[in-house]
This record gives C-alpha cells, structure tokens and sequence, in this order.
C-alpha cells in the first residue's frame, strides 16, 4: 500500500519555520501566474489543499508531473471577497489554500494526498512553524464524494499508522466561498526566490521534497 511505502519519509519532512509568512512584505506586480496558467483539458480535475502558506504550498506542488495550473487563494471562510490583509487578521475565517489542477492520468489523487501530508505538519492545530493563526490550518477542501473518501481514509491510516507522535487535526470539509488571491501572491517563490522568506522557508520544503520523491513526481 501507498501510505506504507510512504510513512518512513513523514517525520524527516516536517519543517520548522523560522519567519513568518504575513511578517514579510509583499511587492505588488502586474505579473500574473506564468507558471500553469493555462486550462485546456476539460477532464481536469481539481483539488484543493491548505498547508499553512500558500506561498509554500504553491511552490511544493509546481514541481509534481500532471499538475498544469495552481492558483493561490482563500476558501471557506464567511467573507466574499476578502482581501490578505482580511484574511491574516483572522476576520473572515479563510485559510490560505491553492486550488490544483491536475490530470489524473498521470497523478492520482491519493499521490496529491501523499504529497500533501509529507510536505508540512498536519498535528499542529492552527500554525506551521511561526506562521499561526486559523488561516494556517491543515486543511483540505474536497469538491467530489470521492475525494472526501480518500481524504478521510488516509487520515485514519496515518493516524492508526503511528507516523506521528500526536494526533491529526487535518480539516476535511466541502470547498466553499473559494476566492482567488491578488496577482502578486501567484507564483509567488518563482518571482520572489531571493526574499528572505523564500530563501529560509519554502527552499528548504523544496529540497526535502525533490530528496523524498526525486523524479518519481518530478516535472521533467
């Protein structure tokens, strides 16, 4: 089984973190998302996952075979429209998340589950590293019965499994009120690889991911 396969890897990719997301400024840029921006398959399909931030979650899964565009936003909140800051101050109830389209022919599901779990700390209820708050939460937002399955039978396993010391506290809930972020969040590390943020956290996610997996996911 997958997760078998997969368990040994866990505790060596938790990461902590040693600045803050929302503590770093952001340049404004008119500069859309020019890494995976373009949808033309109609069988696509979507997933949507928070890992603390996008920005990290973003960059991780920009590297994985069959995902053709990822885009960074806000979801399931009770604000439409809200804004970073809105979203940081913990006034609309979001999390920062990406929305992920991939083509299930050449990546599962359950692989963006895999991957998911091993690239940051799902037992850390609210915060990854220094960035804390509930828009940091471990989260995925199914949009099928079936993705909901899978997401809700991995939880158990890894749970039951022992991978880590403390329990999940992974969210598992329908998408809803999903908003795109500002342009200048989109494909943010690619544009922004030299900022301090960037250099001490999400390079960092990189590495273990491209040690853990190598070319078994790896964009060619």
């Amino acid at each position: 089984m997958k997760i078998i396969k997969t368990i040994f890897y866990l505790q060596a990719l938790l990461i902590i973190s040693t600045t803050s997301c929302a503590q770093n400024k952001t340049k404004k840029t008119k500069e859309t998302n020019k890494v995976m921006n373009i949808v033309n398959n109609d069988s696509l399909s979507t997933a949507v996952f928070g890992a603390g931030c996008f920005w990290c979650v973003e960059a991780v899964f920009q590297q994985v075979n069959g995902i053709t565009k990822i885009e960074s936003g806000y979801s399931n909140g009770d604000v439409k429209n809200p804004t970073y800051r809105e979203v940081c101050d913990g006034r609309t109830g979001h999390a920062e998340v990406c929305k992920i389209w991939f083509d299930s022919n050449i990546v599962s599901y359950e692989t963006l589950l895999s991957i998911f779990w091993q690239t940051h700390d799902p037992t850390t209820l609210n915060q990854q590293g220094n960035d804390r708050g509930t828009q940091y939460r471990s989260a995925i937002f199914y949009n099928s019965e079936s993705q909901k399955l899978a997401a809700e039978k991995y939880k158990i396993d890894l749970d039951q499994s022992g991978a880590f010391s403390n329990p999940i506290v992974t969210e598992i809930a329908a998408v809803n009120n999903y908003f795109p972020a500002e342009d200048y969040h989109q494909n943010y590390y690619n544009q922004n690889s030299q900022q301090s943020y960037c250099q001490y956290v999400i390079a960092p996610k990189l590495e273990k991911f491209k040690k853990v997996f190598g070319d078994k996911f790896s964009k060619k």
